[in-house]
C-alpha cells in the first residue's frame, strides 16, 4: 500500500495496565502480551464481544466482532479531564485504560485505521474514539468519594477519553517502548459523490 499522504508520528508507552480481576478497572503491568484476542485474561479480550448501549442497532447481548480489545489513553488528556473535574489526578486504572501513550497531539482525535507500530513488533489498529460513559464516571466517583462525578465525567471527557482498538499483529509490549504511528489519509464521505480529503 502506498504511503502517499500518510502522517508519521512518534510516541512512547508510559503506562501499561490489565483488567484481569473480573472488572474493567485495571492494574499496572510491566508488559502486555498481545494475541489476536487482545490481552489474555483481560475483561475486554476475545475475538467477539456482546453488544451493549453503544450498538443500538443490535439487540443487547448480540455477539459481534470485538473491535474494543484495548483502551488507549493520553496523560495530557487525562490531566485536562482531571482539571475539569476538580481532581488532582485521573488514574488510567479507574477508567479501564490498558495503554498510556505520550507524544501524540490531540490523541483522541486520531482517526479510525490509524496503526500503532510498537518497537517490539506488535501492531494495534485504532477503531475510533472511546465515548465517555457513566460506568467509568461511577468508578471515578467511587475512587474519590464524589458521587456527582458519575455524570460530570461524561461531559468533561468528551473528545478526550482516548481510543479503542484491536490487535492487528500480536507481540509483547514493554513499558517505555517506542511507537511509530501511521495516520492514513481521511476522506469525508458525501452521498452525492463529491469527495473531500480531511
Amino acid at each position: 500500500m502506498s504511503e502517499i499522504g500518510v502522517q508519521k508520528l512518534k510516541a512512547r508507552v508510559v503506562g501499561l495496565f490489565v483488567a484481569d480481576g473480573g472488572d474493567f478497572v485495571t492494574r499496572p503491568a510491566e508488559s502486555l502480551d498481545l494475541g489476536f484476542e487482545g490481552i489474555a485474561g483481560d475483561v475486554h479480550g476475545g475475538p467477539i464481544r456482546l453488544s451493549g448501549g453503544r450498538e443500538p442497532r443490535y439487540p443487547r447481548g448480540t455477539e459481534i466482532r470485538n473491535e474494543r480489545q484495548l483502551s488507549m489513553l493520553c496523560p495530557t488528556e487525562l490531566a485536562d479531564v482531571a482539571d475539569a473535574l476538580g481532581l488532582d489526578e485521573l488514574r488510567p486504572e479507574w477508567i479501564g485504560g490498558n495503554l498510556l501513550i505520550e507524544g501524540i497531539p490531540r490523541f483522541t482525535q486520531l482517526p479510525p485505521r490509524t496503526q500503532l507500530f510498537f518497537e517490539g513488533g506488535a501492531v494495534i489498529r485504532v477503531d475510533g474514539d472511546n465515548a465517555p460513559c457513566k460506568v467509568a464516571g461511577g468508578k471515578i466517583a467511587e475512587a474519590v468519594g464524589r458521587p456527582e462525578l458519575t455524570l460530570d465525567f461524561v461531559k468533561a471527557a468528551r473528545g478526550r477519553r482516548g481510543l479503542v482498538g484491536w490487535v492487528e499483529k500480536p507481540g509483547m509490549i514493554a513499558l517505555g517502548e517506542a511507537i511509530s504511528v501511521r495516520v492514513w489519509p481521511q476522506r469525508l464521505y458525501v452521498a452525492d459523490g463529491q469527495e473531500a480529503l480531511l
